[in-house]
């Protein structure tokens, strides 16, 4: 069996064009989605600084990060998603 070799990518980041939200759904489901969103980019954030345990990562944390990144500061309830959401990556 041959040897596998590990590939870093080094192309930089380019988001992907972003498309309009469908129409006609209720206000809490375009705020829902835009929360997991915000969500997402914050734990991934953090898995890249090396935050890999959600009990280390308090809301002044989740918060710091996403003021280095560029994000407005979340609220508790985001930071809980995103405590969430560490929890669950495997």
């Amino acid at each position: 069996m041959p040897a596998t070799k590990t590939v870093l990518i080094d192309r930089p980041y380019t988001p992907l064009e972003k498309k309009p939200l469908p129409a006609g759904r209720p206000r809490s489901w375009y705020v829902r989605h835009n929360r997991k969103l915000k969500a997402m980019r914050l734990t991934i954030a953090l898995l890249d600084s090396g935050v890999y345990n959600p009990s280390t990562a308090n809301n002044k944390r989740i918060r710091h990060t996403a003021e280095v990144v560029g994000i407005r500061p979340p609220s508790d309830t985001t930071c809980n998603m995103v405590r969430t959401l560490m929890r669950k990556r495997y």
